[in-house]
């Protein structure tokens, strides 16, 4: 990867997203618990859902990843108090095409995703900007399994 390049993928507003990351941490009591790991470079987050209904009331999250999943962790973080598991699978689906295809980033309150676009030329960086979305399911099926 040429140092221009390098310096595209990781801007400024990616890395100001990555100091940023809302909900960081465990939650005392929860719903679901759901841990998932890049297996290329070894990223993890782990999920924490308190739910209301089908809404999110409560989130945490423990961020262990690069700074591309790091920031995709901040976005979802903004957004994700009150909103149900369609909503958060929309917009995974949303974020995974976008990275993938030449889909638009995802939506309002999700929009923020749009600063990943470099991360379209990385196939190899996606599974770690999935891993809080895919780790928010996941907690969010364990909820409503319990």
């Amino acid at each position: 990867m040429a140092d221009s390049d390098m310096m595209q993928l990781y801007s400024r507003r990616i890395l100001a997203l990555t100091t940023a990351i809302p909900h960081l941490g465990a939650l005392p009591e929860f719903d679901g618990k759901a841990m998932r790991r890049s297996p290329q470079c070894g990223s993890s987050v782990t999920a924490y859902v308190a739910m209301e209904g089908d809404r999110i009331a409560d989130f945490r999250q423990e961020v262990r990843a690069c700074a591309l999943g790091q920031a995709s962790a901040s976005v979802l973080g903004q957004g994700v108090i009150g909103r149900s598991r369609d909503e958060i699978a929309a917009t995974r689906d949303a974020l995974e095409a976008m990275l993938t295809t030449e889909a638009d980033p995802p939506a309002a309150p999700f929009a923020e995703l749009e600063a990943l676009l470099p991360a379209r030329e990385y196939p190899n960086r996606h599974a770690s900007i999935l891993l809080a979305w895919n780790a928010t399911l996941d907690a969010i099926d364990q909820a409503t399994r319990s």
